[in-house]
């Protein structure tokens, strides 16, 4: 294999972190975890938890990030998997660094995702969920490859972890690895500093964990942003590997 600069581009509350530690466990990968958040909180001003030390603590230069996004690879790995968010990717922040990136796509149904998120930043809004940023994406990157960026949902992952990133792997020019089915409980360096308000589930975990049906009713208040979210999930779902 030649090195690859892997860009997973998702939403929040979608089994990102979990990728990233799927990712992670291999020995030839060195991962990231949301490299823009920094910038996005600083520019934005949203009163995230931890919001100040997040600023502090990374690179708050959009061009700065970027640039190291697509330069050496950290620890003399042959992969470097990136864990972005979509929402993240604020208008003001050129595309076209994107193009040195294999970039792939995570999704998941809009109500669980609504849910999760609302139980540490009440009341979200529909930018904040990051489904028009990633279409806004997907179609750059389709236009200017000329190629269809692989997309997968969260509950296929969990149906058939190694069904679907063996196909995932196979999209992108990589070679499965098993060892992305499990890895340790616990916090990782390479985790960021908010990891203490949005992982607690995630760091006892050893796996992916077994999806389970959930219907859980959305809050009435919350029906607006489901309504504005689920043709724009739909629309990312009809490129879903199968």
């Amino acid at each position: 294999m030649q090195q690859r600069r892997i860009a997973m581009w998702s939403g929040p509350r979608n089994i990102s972190t979990a990728m990233m530690r799927s990712w992670g466990s291999r020995s030839d990968t060195t991962v990231i975890d949301e490299p823009f958040y920094a910038h996005y909180l600083e520019y934005t001003g949203y009163d995230h938890p931890s919001a100040d030390k997040v600023i502090a603590t990374y690179e708050t230069n959009w061009r700065v990030i970027a640039d190291s996004l697509i330069g050496e690879i950290p620890n003399g790995k042959l992969l470097y998997f990136q864990k972005h968010m979509t929402h993240h990717m604020l208008d003001h922040i050129a595309k076209d660094w994107m193009l040195e990136l294999t970039n792939c796509f995570l999704i998941r149904d809009p109500r669980r995702m609504i849910i999760s998120f609302a139980k540490v930043i009440p009341n979200p809004k529909v930018h904040q969920m990051g489904l028009s940023q990633q279409i806004d994406i997907f179609n750059y990157i389709h236009e200017k490859t000329g190629k269809v960026p692989p997309v997968i949902a969260s509950k296929d992952v969990l149906l058939d972890p190694q069904g679907t990133l063996s196909k995932l792997c196979e999209a992108i020019g990589v070679s499965f690895d098993p060892a992305m089915l499990q890895w340790e409980a616990g916090r990782r360096k390479t985790d960021g500093v908010w990891a203490e308000h949005w992982y607690a589930s995630l760091e006892k975990s050893t796996e992916f964990m077994a999806y389970r049906e959930d219907n859980t009713p959305l809050p009435e208040h919350l029906k607006q942003l489901y309504d504005e979210c689920l043709p724009m999930y739909e629309h990312m779902a009809q490129y879903c590997i199968r």
